[in-house]
């Protein structure tokens, strides 16, 4: 299964949308490499290439939250973790393994494009709200 950016995923923000659309574009160059038959080694470094951008987004991310006091930051930061986790014990699966496995990809789809997709629509979407509504409290 891809991930695709969709209506359901816009945030409103223009910086954070366009982050989260190259972000699904590195998880369907991992999903791609697994498809391809990709061994193990260009998996990891799909991966890794994935991980790198999970670190950018995210500090930006959160430095947005930040500068807009957004009250929600920590539980925020506190999700950030648990994705980033997930992508270690992604990285730990695949270190045991010949390459990617079936339950490899099937824990991709679950462990990050479901994630991501629930994130962006619950969490990220409330802080976009959050700081639209800040930078314009005549719509409220």
């Amino acid at each position: 299964m891809y991930a695709e950016f969709d209506e359901s995923l816009v945030t409103g923000n223009e910086t954070i949308d366009a982050q989260h659309k190259e972000l699904i574009d590195k998880i369907n160059k991992l999903m791609q490499c697994c498809e391809d038959g990709g061994g193990k080694l260009q998996a990891i470094k799909m991966l890794d290439y994935l991980a790198d951008y999970t670190d950018f987004h995210f500090s930006a991310e959160e430095k947005l939250q930040e500068d807009s006091s957004y009250p929600g930051v920590k539980e925020h930061k506190q999700k950030h973790a648990e994705f980033e986790k997930a992508v270690e014990e992604l990285h730990e699966m695949l270190e045991e393994e010949e390459g990617p496995t079936d339950a490899f990809v099937q824990a991709v789809n679950k462990n990050v494009i479901d994630w991501l997709y629930n994130h962006i629509k619950t969490f990220d979407c409330s802080v976009a709200s959050y700081i639209n509504m800040k930078s314009n409290p005549n719509l409220v």
